[in-house]
């Protein structure tokens, strides 16, 4: 047996006569000759080593091997057929944009390198991105009213009839202007976070039960001075001109540490770290520019874990 012989023309042919029960009938449908249709099922029974059909009456039936080798030649047809249309470029020139959405974090550390990754593949696929809290977002996947959403794993009860495909884990950092005087300070974490202005994730937000389980952990309940924002435009503003102290994920401030612009206060927060990755509806089908698009975004999540490991 040679099944590597077996080419698309084979298992078409086969299939259409399999429906027809007829070489001539085949031949017509197929648009081809009937001693073309005769040699090519013989090409294909020379390649499997068995024999797809017999006579019966003026007709034909398949084998017991010829009816097995029709429900894989169907489905492989099938799935070829499905995977041509994914891939036509024609189906997505007037299609709705890729919508996504995005966490904060994902949108300044992950999404312009997955862009600049997407545009390089020519794939024709239009995308908007909007950022939000991760209740909202996961909401609007929910509606109908966004493809898919790069951010933190919701919870349980959150994710029924979603799927989630994990990236990378995140921790929240306590970020801070460079030269605070916190920098090289020794006092603990429970004297120091009160004496300072605090910005602190919204209430909706994805991490504010990890922040405030973090800061009961350790012992702090009383924060005078907080102001709650999901701002980093504001944040990174507001810390760079005062002694405020930033409590984030440390995707939204990567690149204002890695250009020393921040720093992170010297707290362990490694029990704050929760996964982010790709939710999108368990059921939903997957578009090639989405597909892609998603491909980009793993690419680009594992080009930002290598770069960090380095700078490790």
């Amino acid at each position: 047996m040679d099944n590597l012989k077996i080419k698309f023309r084979h298992l078409q042919t086969f299939v259409e006569v399999a429906r027809q029960k007829s070489v001539v009938q085949a031949s017509k449908v197929l648009n081809v000759s009937q001693p073309a249709v005769t040699k090519t099922i013989r090409e294909m029974e020379e390649a499997l080593g068995v024999t797809v059909f017999e006579r019966e009456g003026r007709g034909l039936r398949l084998t017991r091997s010829g009816e097995v080798f029709l429900r894989h030649a169907g489905t492989t047809l099938a799935s070829l057929k499905r995977g041509m249309d994914a891939v036509s470029t024609t189906r997505f020139v007037d299609s709705m944009p890729l919508r996504i959405g995005a966490l904060p974090t994902v949108a300044s550390n992950i999404m312009p390198r997955a862009m600049t990754l997407f545009l390089a593949e020519n794939a024709d696929g239009q995308v908007k991105i909007v950022t939000g809290e991760n209740a909202v977002l996961m909401e609007q996947l929910r509606l109908g009213d966004l493809d898919l959403v790069v951010g933190r794993l919701a919870a349980p009860e959150k994710m029924a009839g979603l799927s989630f495909e994990h990236l990378y884990s995140e921790q929240v950092v306590f970020a801070v202007r460079t030269g605070h005087r916190l920098l090289d300070a020794k006092q603990s974490l429970s004297e120091t976070l009160g004496n300072f202005p605090i910005l602190m994730p919204t209430r909706g937000s994805i991490i504010r039960p990890v922040v405030e389980q973090f800061l009961i952990t350790h012992g702090i309940t009383d924060l005078p001075v907080q102001i709650e924002t999901v701002s980093d435009t504001f944040g990174r503003a507001f810390v760079q001109t005062s002694d405020a102290i930033w409590i984030i994920s440390h995707g939204v401030v990567a690149a204002d540490i890695a250009h020393g612009l921040l720093a992170t206060l010297p707290i362990d927060t490694a029990e704050t770290k929760g996964p982010v990755g790709l939710t999108l509806k368990a059921e939903a089908g997957v578009p090639a520019p989405l597909d892609i698009l998603m491909q980009t975004i793993r690419q680009a999540a594992r080009d930002i874990a290598g770069a960090a490991g380095k700078r490790d």
